[in-house]
């Protein structure tokens, strides 16, 4: 049942089985799975059923001065489904390099979990994000394959098998919101904000959750466990602001708590000229389920071995939106709608010009007719669809493409989230975000474009206009891209190099658990969002069976 705090009385006690902080897409997936297995669950969440003010200030932190990184509001949301109410869908699962130990990074520890560990999970968590099938291969995706970006390229650097799937987006909060309801043994209480984790006299586990409602009521919740699953910068929040207020030990030994905080690098880059004849084909086709697939360009595990870099893909993509050159109406009347894009995509598309603006007005006049079919197009299939076209596919007029990459970012001990002097409207600290990139992660950048540009030309496919100073000076001005916030309360084997073991469980405390991506050890190439399900629901199996033992 889904239960509103508004008439809770102050210093009420609950009680439960399991106790899960936040009703975000990882909180729901793993109430439910625990609840249906037999568990008596409660869901605490900040926000309601609908996205208030008062909920959403709570999010409100600090960026360090200098530091290329979004407003810590921006790509998060309280309330029931959390930020899934805002995601673009992209999913695809880690590879299996990045579970490995790749001696030639400086990493302080990779994922103590193998990649075949995750692969039920990640097949399950397709059901719980309406994903279709488990297919992330282009030859099989489709019943006769998918369509090559370019005619077949054979090199020993670069794939264009693999694929990225996306979800309708599922908003979790409305297509669970039924099942959370009607389930007999589940608890969703609103508006409940969990400000302290009270230790046991020892510190080796949990005595009880202090949260507080809107209406100002404080309850405690105890419970056999506790999973604290709000994002990957509220879980550092609390567990550092929770620490801060009690005597004992929490979390891990050597400090990793807060730090080797992880985004991913992504930019657009260079200029693509195909050949003539050789168009490439950077557009979404559907598998039998209806679900958006494309290809991208991959570098392939041995060459990340022999060039010694991170993780990196890439995909063709239309012309700067800014630059009015591009001589299309469509992309025009994309630049002056940029404020109904999602903030990345909105950040690129802008460009403060007035004679640009001009020539784009000009544009839209010319190709009056290419933009009204792209509004068309847009309204009927992004606005209108259930099952949304995940984002804006232009063939350019004039058959000049550009390069959209997506990279790995190191784990890196001064890359950091700690606590403000500042406090919230509840007296918790709020969140001081101290992003920091690193020269491999530049590099990573630099080296993997430069190979698939070095295909592209070997294949005679076309030429790729791609300066690597230009690159990285790209990548460095974009900075931390979106809500991919990982790794500030890493998994790790021991104490001494993380904080959460194998099995999501904060080290040293019994019966507390983390559900977020958080936990990244690595970052890897893929959007987290699928990793962060199948995590939750091997969380969730473990749960039931240390609860039937």
């Amino acid at each position: 049942m889904i239960l509103s705090s508004a008439g809770i009385a102050d210093g009420t006690i609950l009680e439960t089985a399991l106790c899960v902080v936040g009703a975000g897409p990882a909180g729901i997936v793993l109430g439910i799975t625990a609840a249906e297995a037999g568990l008596p669950v409660l869901i605490l969440e900040s926000g309601g059923l609908r996205p208030d003010d008062a909920s959403q200030a709570l999010c409100a932190g600090q960026v360090e001065q200098g530091v290329r990184h979004p407003p810590a509001m921006t790509y998060r949301r309280r309330g029931l489904g959390g930020s899934s109410t805002l995601w673009g869908g992209r999913c695809v699962p880690l590879d299996p390099i990045d579970f490995e130990e790749r001696d030639w990074l400086d990493l302080p520890s990779t994922w103590p979990i193998r990649y075949e560990t995750l692969l039920p999970y990640w097949v399950r968590a397709h059901g719980w994000a309406e994903l279709g099938r488990f297919e992330y291969a282009a030859a099989a995706a489709l019943p006769c394959g998918m369509r090559p970006m370019v005619t077949t390229i054979d090199d020993d650097t670069i794939s264009t098998e693999q694929i990225e799937r996306f979800s309708p987006p599922t908003d979790f909060g409305r297509r669970y919101r039924k099942r959370l309801e009607c389930a007999a043994n589940v608890r969703v209480l609103l508006n409940a904000t969990c400000i302290n984790i009270a230790l046991t006299q020892g510190g080796g586990a949990v005595r009880q959750l202090e949260s507080v409602t809107q209406a100002g009521s404080r309850i405690q919740v105890r419970a056999g466990a506790y999973v604290l699953a709000m994002g990957g910068l509220e879980v550092p929040r609390l567990l550092l602001a929770s620490r801060a207020r009690v005597a004992q030990h929490l979390a891990n030994e050597d400090g990793a708590l807060g730090r080797f905080y992880m985004c991913h690098l992504a930019a657009t880059l260079g200029d693509f000229l195909p050949t003539d004849g050789h168009a490439p084909w950077h557009f979404y086709q559907r598998d039998p389920d209806g679900v958006y697939c494309r290809r991208r360009f991959s570098i392939k595990a041995s060459a990340q071995r022999t060039h010694q870099i991170g993780n990196i893909v890439a995909r063709f993509h239309h012309p700067l939106v800014a630059n009015p050159a591009h001589g299309s109406g469509a992309l025009s009347l994309l630049y002056f709608g940029s404020r109904l894009l999602p903030a990345e995509y909105a950040q690129r598309n802008a460009e403060n010009n007035s004679y640009a603006a001009l020539q784009h007005v000009y544009n839209v006049a010319v190709d009056a007719s290419g933009a009204a079919r792209f509004a068309a197009h847009c309204a009927r299939r992004r606005w209108l669809a259930r099952r949304k076209l995940p984002s804006v596919v232009i063939a350019p007029p004039r058959n000049m493409y550009t390069l959209e990459v997506h990279a790995e970012q190191l784990p890196c001990r001064e890359s950091r989230i700690t606590l403000a002097a500042e406090a919230d409207p509840l007296g918790v600290p709020k969140l001081r975000i101290g992003w920091r990139a690193q020269a491999a992660d530049f590099r990573t950048v630099r080296v993997g474009t430069g190979l698939i540009a070095a295909a592209l030309a070997k294949a005679g496919r076309g030429r790729m206009l791609f300066d690597p100073d230009a690159a990285e000076a790209r990548i460095a001005d974009a900075g931390a891209y979106g809500g991919h916030h990982l790794g500030a309360a890493r998994m790790s084997q021991s104490a001494q190099t993380g904080v959460v073991d194998a099995d999501c469980r904060v080290h040293g405390v019994g019966n507390l658990y983390v559900a977020s991506g958080a936990v990244f050890p690595t970052s890897g190439q893929a959007n987290p969002t699928l990793t962060i399900l199948a995590l939750a629901l091997r969380l969730a199996d473990h749960l039931v069976a240390q609860f039937a033992r």
